[in-house]
């Protein structure tokens, strides 16, 4: 199978259309209708319905989509590995969820880069599901994540816990002052659960972000109130462009690191995963 061919499934799935995928690519249209016809022939099932505005995936074509994704990622490291530089024995794949991404990996790659030189480093900021993913089939080695769903062949631990306080932009002057121009935060579904219990009364927010860095630069833009993890606004707090509500209950969210269970190179991987759970005692402490 030609994994020309494949980029190309994904390109059209992703578009929708063959000229777009064409364009993209580079290519000539006749050139991506001969890719999938060959693709097509090779599976024995039609993968797209074509149509005058463009191209729908068939059944066999969305089943297809998962093993085309993971054909594309295996791929690209697949040459990376193959392609190392003189002095490298290795590469670790890393995946780090968006929102943890600076309270971690900045440190954590000095940290190996001073104890495994010869370990070149893959890193990923990404999403749960994901990463999970990628995990499960090899092309990632270890990955932070908050919401990790229970996998054959990958370890779950505990790594850390956030801690979200409720902050505003004035000071509440009331108990209930800060709900008018609250702004929430999609932090996920333990959240979610927590915040449920905590303000049973409170009526579906007019403003709600699905990443936090987004609704935080748009809450200190334009006022109002949101639950952010601490570590991020101890210092606007410090500085008084935020205040802590009072008697707003604290709301935990745990993030876990996954890797697998049976690693390629368990000494590379128990490294790393003495890095991450140092720097986290070390900011613990501080």
């Amino acid at each position: 199978m030609n994994i020309e061919h494949v980029r190309t499934f994904v390109e059209i799935a992703n578009t929708g259309n063959f000229n777009r995928a064409a364009e993209n690519l580079n290519v000539t249209q006749s050139t991506v209708s001969a890719r999938i016809r060959a693709l097509e022939d090779s599976l024995g099932q039609a993968l797209f319905q074509r149509h005058h505005a463009g191209a729908n995936m068939t059944v066999a074509g969305q089943q297809f989509m998962h093993y085309a994704m993971t054909m594309l990622l295996a791929w690209q490291q697949a040459r990376q590995h193959v392609s190392l530089p003189a002095g490298f024995r290795s590469v670790l794949g890393l995946g780090a969820q968006v929102s943890l991404w600076e309270r971690l990996i900045p440190r954590w790659v000095p940290w190996m880069r001073s104890r495994l030189p010869d370990v070149a480093l893959r890193l990923e900021a990404d999403y749960s599901p994901s990463m999970l993913r990628q995990l499960a089939d090899g092309l990632l080695d270890m990955g932070v994540m908050y919401n990790p769903r229970q996998t054959p062949g990958l370890v779950v631990e505990k790594l850390l816990e956030e801690r979200l306080v409720l902050v505003s932009t004035t000071r509440s002057k009331a108990p209930r002052d800060w709900a008018e121009g609250y702004i929430f935060i999609d932090w996920g579904d333990d959240f979610r659960a927590q915040h449920g219990e905590a303000y049973p009364w409170m009526e579906t927010p007019a403003l709600s972000f699905g990443l936090g860095v987004l609704g935080l630069q748009h809450m200190l833009d334009n006022g109002g109130a949101g639950y952010f993890p601490l570590r991020v606004v101890r210092p606007l707090i410090r500085e008084k462009k935020l205040h802590r509500v009072n008697k707003a209950p604290t709301i935990k969210r745990p993030a876990y690191l996954v890797y697998s269970a049976e690693p390629l190179e368990p000494d590379t991987l128990a490294v790393a995963i003495d890095g991450l759970k140092e720097i986290v005692r070390q900011e613990t402490e501080t």
